[in-house]
């Protein structure tokens, strides 16, 4: 993949997707890492490249404790709001005020089961905190599963002429969020089909 998109300035890569159980950061994932980021290198000399972190992506302070040692890595961190709260944050912003670079790969306003409740407090709280400090961050996710993380209902079809009565609960909460938090967004802003908007964040991309 690496050879392929090597010449493509916005592709990222997350090489591991939410390490869980016995995936511990020193003797699984940062020895992975070690083995997959040089391979990237060799194609692609200085994209992003995200690693995931153990617990399904929270224990970020472990990366903090014993970072990779290469340029132009983050650190993923996910969450959902209904379930994740203060005690995420506080070790998110301890990792941040350790200058760890951060990218939110995934973030749910539910539970973490990717269903139950939304929890908009709870999702304000946070996405105002990583607005503080310049965190990127991708909400999950762009579909019409019918659960509660799903941007849209069920019945929603996919060639995204979408009206306001196609979005789910958390999907016109997350949209409003997008559309309306930024009076300038920061970055290059590019329109998608039924008006999301990706921010792209190139201040957050240098080495870390």
């Amino acid at each position: 993949m690496s050879k392929k998109y090597a010449d493509y300035p916005n592709i990222i890569y997350e090489i591991v997707n939410e390490p869980n159980g016995n995936a511990t950061w020193k003797g699984v994932i940062k020895p992975y890492a070690e083995k997959v980021i040089p391979v990237i290198r060799k194609n692609d000399k200085d994209a992003v490249i995200i690693v995931g972190t153990p617990t399904w992506s929270q224990d970020i302070d472990q990366a903090l404790a014993d970072p990779l040692k290469y340029d132009n890595v983050m650190y993923a961190l996910h969450f959902y709001a209904a379930t994740h709260t203060d005690w995420l944050r506080e070790r998110t912003e301890k990792c941040i005020n350790g200058e760890l670079p951060i990218f939110v790969s995934e973030f749910g306003c539910c539970d973490a089961s990717g269903n139950g409740g939304n929890d908009f407090a709870q999702t304000e709280k946070w996405l105002k905190l990583l607005d503080k400090y310049g965190v990127s961050y991708c909400n999950w996710n762009l579909a019409n599963k019918n659960e509660s993380s799903s941007c849209f209902k069920e019945s929603a079809k996919a060639d995204g002429k979408w009206s306001d009565s196609d979005y789910s609960e958390s999907g016109a909460w997350i949209r409003k969020w997008f559309r309306n938090h930024y009076s300038n967004p920061p970055g290059v802003q590019t329109s998608l089909p039924g008006d999301f908007n990706i921010y792209s964040r190139p201040e957050l991309t240098q080495s870390g």
